[in-house]
Formats: C-alpha cells, structure tokens, sequence
C-alpha cells in the first residue's frame, strides 16, 4: 500500500497544481508527475539519515526557494548528465549499486521499502525480488507450456536463459500490478471514498508505459504487444469495476465478465510475442488462436478451483459473476455451456496443428493437470463445479467467525 498512498500524494499535487494554473498541458502526464515530485521533494521534511534527520536545522521555504531560483540559471542537459555520470562512476568506487536511471535502489530503512520498489515510476518500470519470486511458477509454465511453439528446446538450459531476463522481468512487472489492482478491490466500503477514487486514478494513469519503454529502447515493442499491454490495462479497469458491482449488489453484464475472462492471460500473450520478436520470427496466427482458447479454459478452470477463496478476497472470478447474472440454479448450466463451446473449439484447432506439436502440448496438459492434483483422463482435468455461495457476505462472516 505504500506506494499507492505515494501515488495518491503525487495525484493530490498534480491536482493542486492544475487548480493554481502552474501544470502544463493535461495531457503531458510525465511532465505534471515530474513537476509534482519536484514540488512534494520541496515541502516535504528530509528523509531519515539525511542531515536535518540527525539533529541539524532544517531549511525554511524561503531558504529553500531561493536556492533553486538560484541554481536554474546554471542547470541543463549535459551539466546534469556530468553529473550523472560522476555519480555513477563515484558509487561504482564505493560499491554502491544503482538502478538504471542513477537513483539509489536502497534506502535508508532497508526494510519494507527495499522489498517492494515502485512499480509505477514515470521515468522507468521497477520490480521487487518478492514480485519476481511469486511470478516464477507462472514463468516456468510458460516455457514449458508455449517453448514448442517456438521449436524450443525447454530442457535444454540456453534455451531459456538467452530469453529469460526480459520474459522474467516482464511477468514480474505485470504481477506486481496486477496485486495492486487487487489491493483496490479489497479496500473496506468504510474508507474514504475520495481516496479509493484518487488511487483508481493513479494506478490507471498509464501504468504499463515503463515497461513500454523499455520495449522500445530494446527494439521489442511491436503494435500487438503494445495492444495487448493496454489490454491488460483494460482487464484490470474491468476487474475493478465488476468487483465494484459485487460489492454493491449493482448490475452486472455479462458481455463484460466475458470479456474479462477473455483478457485475463494478456500476459502469456504479451510474453508469448515478445519472444516472436527476441528470436526475430513471424507471429504464428494459428498457435495464437489456439493457444488464447486453451487459456480461456485454463483461466476458467482456476477460477473453479480458488473460487471459496476468490469470494473471501472480492477477486474477480467467472463463476461468481455468472451466479451473480444467472442465480445459484442456473449459474452452473450457462457456465457448463461456454466450457462446452471452448473445447470444442479447442479440439477443431487442436487437429489443425503439427501432429508432433499436438502431442506434445497435451502431454504437457495431462502434466500440468497431475502437478495441479487434478487427476483425470482428459488432459485439460476434471469440471468439478464447487459448491455455489448464495450469500458471501455470510460466508465471509462465517470464516471470519470461526477463525477469530
């Protein structure tokens, strides 16, 4: 949560500044987040370690003021990018480490703060070590789920390590989002309605666009993955806002939890044609259908499986959305329904590809569907629809109840 109340400071002074006319244009949203930075780095009290934080007078505004109204006239590019450099040569001698943009990665509690770095940064895309930890499983499924499409070899060790930074980097960024996202659907009803909207706002301000720069500084980023990079964007705002609707008994639509449920594995997409473009080869249209489908199962499966949980925590999950829409009768039947429409779309694509790789990726299946302790003779497992929950606000109750 620290960085979104960081977020909602900075928002805060975006929309103070705009309201005294000394923003620039509305639409220039790295300039107004540098401008506000600069303004809270000016009012706010020295972080600890910092001189005044050990005893000394800190400085007045005024004092302030006048030393950078002093110090603009002598400012420019290349005497910041000297100074840059001086720096960075300085904390190389020392033994410091530094991120890419010469800003000191730890700080001066060491503590919460260096475990989860800012993720929405306007100037470059950060990740945590517990962000990167957590998003390993979905990384090693990826490769040993969508390497043969590639002709790659999963086993073979520099198959994966000659694409593993960016793809690691990629899934951990998204993850760390992606937890975010999930963080504003479990705010309490309780608190401050204003701040809830202000934190929506921060994070939808743009949050991918770090990462998109990195892509294009590496000569990654193609139009299909920026795409599906807003995509996502759009997956989050519409978990949100179903979330929202569950909450509050508002209406909910079922074109939307359809395409919520659609967009959801964006970021096996954004890695699957990042690696199109790390081994310079042409996207294979038929192996993208037929993989968004198999997602589109997999996603449903896991919803089926963590839906008790799902309920607890206010997540977005397609059987609670269908109960939602349909009732707890006839929930189960319409969602049996597209389970049934997808495998079969499944099984027309499945023949459509290379026999070998066919095999290959329903043996793949079968072992995905055994490590997941889902026994079963159909490569994709078992539909076992839970129990459905009537009243989550019981149940929530009940847990809490029992655990307290």
């Amino acid at each position: 949560m620290e960085e979104l109340r960081k977020l909602e400071k900075v928002q805060r002074m975006v929309e103070f500044m705009e309201s005294r006319g000394v923003s620039v244009s509305t639409s220039d949203h790295h300039s107004n987040r540098f401008l506000a930075n600069l303004m809270l780095f000016l009012i706010e009290p020295p972080p600890c370690g910092s001189a005044a934080a050990v005893g000394e007078s800190e400085l007045g505004m005024d004092h302030k003021c006048r030393l950078v109204s002093h110090l603009m006239p002598t400012l420019s590019s290349s005497f910041l990018e000297d100074a840059q450099q001086h720096l960075v040569t300085e904390q190389h001698n020392t033994g410091f480490q530094q991120n890419h943009g010469g800003n000191a990665l730890l700080s001066c509690s060491q503590k919460k703060e260096r475990s989860l770095l800012p993720c929405c940064n306007e100037n470059m895309a950060m990740v945590s070590l517990d962000s990167m930890e957590k998003a390993n499983s979905t990384l090693e499924d990826f490769c040993r789920s969508y390497f043969m499409f590639h002709g790659l070899d999963v086993s073979k060790p520099q198959s994966i390590f000659k694409y593993l930074p960016i793809l690691s980097f990629t899934e951990s960024y998204i993850y760390q989002l992606d937890k975010m996202n999930e963080k504003l659907q479990q705010t309490p009803a309780t608190e401050d309605e204003k701040a809830t909207h202000d934190l929506v706002s921060c994070f939808s301000n743009d949050p991918v666009g770090p990462l998109v720069t990195i892509f294009e500084h590496k000569g990654l980023l193609t139009g299909r993955i920026k795409d599906e990079l807003r995509l996502g964007e759009e997956y989050w705002a519409l978990e949100r806002k179903l979330c929202h609707a569950m909450t509050n008994k508002e209406e909910i639509l079922v074109d939307d939890v359809m395409k919520a449920i659609h967009l959801k594995s964006f970021d096996y997409r954004v890695l699957n044609l990042l690696l199109y473009e790390l081994r310079g080869a042409k996207v294979e249209d038929l192996h993208m259908e037929f993989l968004s489908v198999s997602e589109f199962l997999v996603e449903v499966s896991d919803d089926l499986y963590d839906y008790e949980d799902d309920v607890l925590e206010n997540n977005f999950n397609i059987l609670r959305m269908f109960i939602r829409i349909y009732g707890a009768s006839t929930a189960p039947a319409m969602l049996a329904k597209c389970i049934s429409e997808a495998e079969n779309k499944y099984e027309s694509l499945l023949e459509l590809l290379d026999p070998q790789l066919s095999m290959n990726y329903q043996k793949r299946c079968a072992e995905a569907t055994k490590e997941g302790g889902r026994v079963s003779e159909n490569p994709l497992g078992t539909w076992s629809i839970p129990a459905v929950i009537q009243d989550e606000e019981l149940y929530r109750s009940m847990l809490k109840s029992h655990t307290s």
